[in-house]
């Protein structure tokens, strides 16, 4: 299917052939009628692309202070590639689309196939949407007009912020889309509006809606006609500049205790004074209402209760679907350009050129065509340098692109099919890494008959499932930690895996992404302490740092927590320091039960202990993770895995390379050396279940 992506590296507009996205629980699969740009945060988001590396810094100085805290604790290097792969993700354009239900995802209701509806969907032949940032389109409503419901609701919510009462006195300032619509809609709650822009098809458009109109040098004085020379009672600020001048002028319009609402983009210097005299109240709209950005309301589907959230986004999508059914909001003046899906770059040229444009609706193939498939091929079948090591990935995240499929690229692996729940995802990683095929469905990875390997990077409450169905399928298992969420599953795992040894071939390998054990300064200290005598005392701590508390990691059913998605990492080093099995474990929380922060204390059968300090209230100035093992009168200490000291120990006194190397590509080769040869797993598979039982007990995940 076709889908607009802008580079945020170059700016560059392109509509590729993506995969057709999956529905899933709680989306709605459209099939997309129309879509509207966005022109000013559209604009906004292509000029900052195209901008140079420094007027990017400029726009985003808090994003410049996160990079240093970075090169201060990773490396200079490190850093300068994570903001490579930052600006080199594809960004899908668009959020005001009209379609028809195609597929209704499990747990939607209120919603069928053939359903007429609104959504943010994005510009593409196909979305995959939230319901609850959906609705219903009335029959009297036309798909050129019901296009701008999205955009609607943006202004919809900076009115209600607003809060107007009949016969006040009203300014919005900037006349592109939202301002033409917080014009009518500030005129439907018969408040007295003054339209302010510099463009004067612009303030004629507006007059004909029934506001006043000036042009920003004399908007004062109109300001003040409109009021009676009081002071207007609120204005809607609708503009997108870097400027902050339009938030000092609509501070200069108001009356005490007056209202500003920013629906737009613009400078935030606020003058203290121009808000202490007249004691005005500034707030800045998010988007379409309540539930926006919230990921109980979007990703679960938990909408807000009627009776005590009135407008939520979903709600505000219809107030605005109703309006233009009663012909109460006219957008029809609104519509400047169409264009074909296929000619999205030439409108795109429109809305960043000189010719005057407003509403640009994109138009989309009718339901007779052919329907968009799941699957992109891009090239080929090639063979890599063995047969034996075709790799097909299911997760196309952050950690996947960044670390894992780097590293089986670079050993060699030939690169069979990218699996992801974003098509624009899945493209994006098959283009840049080389894979023969992008798609949305797994079981295409699963069971393609050319792949032997399979990588499982996706979400950790689908990691056991994918693992059981890839097994089953005969083929050999990496799987990014954890490699389950529950002991049932592991259970379920450990009796597979069972079963397949009794195979003529034996079970496929079975390896999990405990990447820290093939470290090269972990394989120093590994060798180091083959010779030394007795018991080892390790400490292990972690200077995590804190997620958002709606963070995917922390919810128990999706990333079942901190501690047993990130902290078995540490349990496998210290299993694999000491060389002997966990016979017991115990967790102390520092800040109560459902807090991340932790300290773990191990205690294994040849009488070694270690202890892993996982806390979330340090400087992320402090590195990130340190290591300190005592033996035998002698210490060794590793700082973030760029620099292993020695203490007490005869000919060695300090490893540190050239950069900062926390074993992946190590762990990955090993993989694919057993695979290609038949070999052992590097990771003896009762570790493997040892290490993820403890994780499981420690994350107090108890057996139903």
């Amino acid at each position: 299917m076709k889908q607009v992506l802008q580079s945020l590296k170059t700016g560059a507009i392109e509509v590729a052939e993506v995969p057709r996205p999956a529905v899933g629980r709680g989306q709605l699969l459209v099939r997309t009628r129309r879509s509207l740009i966005s022109t000013g945060t559209e604009r906004m988001l292509v000029e900052f692309g195209r901008a140079g590396w420094l007027d990017k810094a400029r726009q985003q100085p808090e994003k410049v202070r996160q990079v240093l805290e970075k090169a201060r604790t990773d490396g200079l290097w490190a850093t300068l590639e994570a903001v490579q792969r930052k600006l080199d993700q594809p960004l899908p354009l668009g959020y005001s689309n009209v379609g028809v239900v195609e597929e209704v995802g499990a747990g939607v209701v209120g919603f069928a196939v053939g359903d007429r509806v609104v959504s943010n969907g994005q510009h593409a032949e196909v979305v995959a949407v939230p319901a609850t940032l959906a609705a219903r389109v009335p029959p009297g409503v036309s798909d050129d007009a019901a296009a701008f419901a999205v955009v609607g609701a943006i202004a919809l919510q900076g009115v209600r912020l607003l809060a107007p009462t009949l016969g006040e006195a009203m300014v919005v300032l900037g006349l592109g889309l939202l301002g033409q619509l917080g014009v009518q809609l500030l005129r439907a709650h018969g408040c007295r509006v003054l339209g302010v822009d510099p463009d004067p098809a612009r303030r004629a458009l507006a007059e004909r809606f029934g506001a006043e109109v000036a042009a920003p040098e004399a908007a004062l004085e109109a300001a003040a006609r409109l009021s009676r020379g009081r002071g207007v009672d609120g204005v809607l600020v609708a503009a997108a500049t870097s400027s902050s001048e339009p938030i000092h002028q609509a501070a200069q319009m108001c009356r005490k205790r007056g209202r500003i609402v920013l629906v737009g983009v613009t400078g935030l210097e606020l003058r203290r004074s121009d808000f202490y005299e007249k004691e005005l109240t500034f707030q800045v709209s998010c988007s379409y209402g309540p539930g926006r950005y919230d990921p109980l309301y979007e990703a679960k589907g938990q909408d807000y209760p009627f009776g005590f959230v009135r407008w939520t986004a979903q709600r505000n999508f219809e107030a605005v679907l109703d309006m233009l059914a009663d012909r109460r909001l006219d957008v029809r003046p609104l519509i400047s350009h169409r264009f074909p899906i296929a000619d999205a770059e030439d409108a795109y040229a429109v809305v960043l050129g000189s010719e005057p444009s407003l509403g640009v609706l994109l138009e989309y193939p009718g339901a007779d065509s052919d329907r968009p498939q799941r699957t992109v091929v891009l090239r080929s079948a090639s063979v890599g340098r063995s047969d034996r090591s075709v790799v097909s990935v299911i997760g196309a995240g952050e950690y996947a692109t960044r670390v894992l499929v780097p590293a089986f690229k670079a050993a060699g692996a030939r690169l069979r099919i990218v699996a992801a729940r974003s098509g624009t995802s899945s493209l994006h990683a098959a283009r840049k890494f080389g894979f023969e095929a992008a798609t949305t469905d797994p079981e295409e990875a699963l069971h393609d008959p050319e792949t032997t390997a399979v990588v499982i990077a996706t979400r950790h409450d689908s990691h056991a499932r994918y693992v059981l169905a890839a097994l089953r399928a005969g083929k050999h298992v990496f799987v990014e930690k954890p490699l389950c969420l529950t002991h049932e599953e592991l259970d379920e795992i450990e009796r597979l895996y069972a079963s397949l040894l009794n195979e003529p071939a034996g079970p496929p390998l079975l390896m999990v992404g405990f990447n820290r054990r093939f470290a090269p300064h972990v394989q120093k200290m590994k060798a180091l302490l083959e010779d030394v005598p007795g018991p080892r005392a390790m400490v292990m701590t972690v200077n995590a740092g804190p997620v958002p508390a709606d963070h995917w990691v922390s919810d128990p059913e999706i990333g079942g927590g901190r501690l047993l998605g990130e902290a078995c990492h540490f349990i496998d080093l210290l299993r694999y320091l000491a060389s002997a099995p966990i016979e017991r474990c115990s967790r102390f929380d520092l800040q109560g039960p459902s807090s991340d922060a932790a300290s773990v204390q191990l205690a294994f059968a040849d009488g070694s202990v270690g202890a892993i300090h996982y806390f979330t209230n340090g400087s992320r100035a402090f590195p990130k993770e340190r290591l300190e093992v005592f033996a035998g009168g002698r210490v060794l200490q590793l700082d973030n895995f760029r620099r292993l000291s020695g203490y007490g120990w005869p000919g060695f006194s300090r490893m540190r390379p050239w950069r900062q190397d926390k074993g992946q590509r190590a762990c990955v080769r090993a993989f694919l050396t057993a695979v290609a040869g038949g070999g052992p797993p590097p990771v003896p598979v009762e570790e493997l279940f040892e290490v993820s039982r403890v994780a499981l007990e420690l994350a107090g995940r108890g057996r139903a």
